[in-house]
């Protein structure tokens, strides 16, 4: 989700961030387990393959893994009909219970103990059922993640994280500093979304201090009194759906994108390559370079095959363009359709929706709900889809604007505006790694300090 918008329907048949300072445990010599579902260890290994192999919370500890892979589980739990069935019928809260409890394990983190750490990370969201589906006309069905503090789908992912590190770092009686990562893009920095979730996530954990990147001029208003507002003193701001379908839930997958089309491209025709420049969109959580999350699709489709996954990595990293294996992009262009859209087509959707449904859509929202509008004018009737919706329109008052329509915006974002805002400025030319580390370590001082 963090470079597309997805829009899932049933299929005729199914087929088959941050620096953590810590050290993660790795699995004893010897010890394999059971098959994941069953064992009560559910162990993670590194896409490239060179690194040892760690339990969830070394991989929750370690962000990426030492060879510079991403972690993904051994083996993916596999949910026949009858689990689906049953799972089905539950709130959005028992799922996500259910869903911890196979890639955890009962030996890091107890069944009782997890279901006050998932409805800990939940007891802030707006909506009763945390996730709310919203039925629209002709088949058009949209999931809205962003019930959530910050009115965003980050919040679903970052509340758990929170608590599951929270939850290890009192067992290990530390404290750590998480730094939002730098991607190797053109402009450094969180997302407007992962940024102000993260802090938020944090609220009132004493055994974690937070400092968020704020990439200035890449963000939204909202979203940057979002980062700069919450003055607590652990807060620092410095300006998969493949998966399921492995594990058996019978959906066609598309992830649609704007203008900055490395996704597409990639689908396409095997083009997992830099463009000249990001294109700054409505969708600006979608102005990205380089979507990391490839990584972990490119091993999960070539049948965990690390190796190769390190060499088309390593190649990327070299020279910033890579051509996908034939074997490995048919695989990846039977697993998902792809589509990318221009602001122009995002303004005419959220428009399209609001005349046809009177419902209003965040730009992220339009680039998937674009897809299913793309689907049904060319087919009819058209299967029933679900199109996830990442952001509240809320917190793109300008994209609203821009598409003709009204900005609704609640109270508490209009509240934004007349809280004070911190923020250290990090300009072009500053040593940004010193003014990080001496910032990290004046952290480290006070601790020692209080303690």
């Amino acid at each position: 989700m963090q470079a597309g918008a997805l829009a899932a329907e049933p299929p005729a048949r199914a087929p088959a961030p941050g620096l953590l300072l810590g050290s993660p445990p790795v699995s004893p010599p010897g010890d394999r387990g059971a098959l994941p579902g069953v064992s009560s260890v559910m162990w993670y290994v590194s896409t490239r393959g060179m690194a040892p192999r760690v339990d969830f919370e070394g991989a929750l500890f370690s962000g990426y893994a030492p060879d510079g892979g991403l972690y993904m589980p051994e083996e993916l739990p596999q949910l026949d009909r009858e689990t689906l069935r049953q799972w089905s019928t539950l709130s959005y809260p028992d799922l996500v219970k259910e869903l911890c409890a196979l890639f955890i394990g009962p030996q890091l983190i107890s069944r009782d103990d997890l279901t006050g750490l998932v409805d800990r990370a939940f007891s802030r969201f707006r909506h009763k059922e945390v996730v709310h589906l919203s039925r629209l006309r002709n088949g058009l069905n949209v999931l809205e993640l962003w019930h959530g503090v910050t009115y965003a789908f980050k919040d679903l992912s970052l509340g758990c994280t929170a608590q599951f590190l929270q939850r290890f770092l009192e067992k290990r009686k530390q404290r750590v500093t998480v730094v939002g990562r730098l991607p190797p893009s053109s402009h450094p920095g969180t997302s407007g979304d992962t940024g102000s979730a993260a802090i938020e996530s944090v609220h009132g954990a004493k055994n974690v201090d937070i400092i968020v990147l704020l990439p200035k001029g890449h963000c939204t208003r909202i979203q940057e009194l979002q980062m700069t507002t919450v003055l607590r003193e652990n807060v620092h701001v410095f300006g998969a759906g493949c998966i399921a379908q492995k594990m058996g839930l019978p959906i066609h997958l598309a992830v649609v994108v704007n203008c900055n089309d490395i996704i597409h491209r990639t689908v396409q025709r095997g083009d997992f390559s830099l463009s000249g420049a990001v294109k700054p969109t409505l969708a600006s959580a979608m102005d990205i370079q380089v979507p990391y999350n490839m990584e972990r699709i490119f091993w999960l489709l070539s049948g965990s095959d690390s190796q190769g996954t390190r060499a088309l990595m390593e190649q990327f990293e070299r020279t910033q363009s890579v051509s996908l294996p034939e074997e490995l992009h048919s695989k990846l262009s039977e697993a998902v359709a792809s589509e990318s859209v221009s602001d122009e087509t995002i303004t005419q959707t959220m428009s399209r929706c609001w005349e046809e449904n009177r419902y209003l859509l965040c730009p992220h929202s339009a680039v998937a709900v674009s897809y299913h509008y793309q689907q049904t004018d060319r087919q009819q009737p058209s299967p029933p889809r679900c199109c996830l919706a990442p952001a509240s329109a809320a917190k793109f008052p300008e994209a609203v604007l821009a598409a003709g329509l009204t900005p609704e915006t609640p109270p508490e974002i209009l509240a934004l505006e007349r809280k004070e805002a911190r923020c250290v400025a990090m300009r072009k030319g500053d040593d940004w790694t010193l003014m990080l580390r001496d910032t990290i370590e004046s952290l480290s001082r006070q601790r020692v300090i209080s303690s």
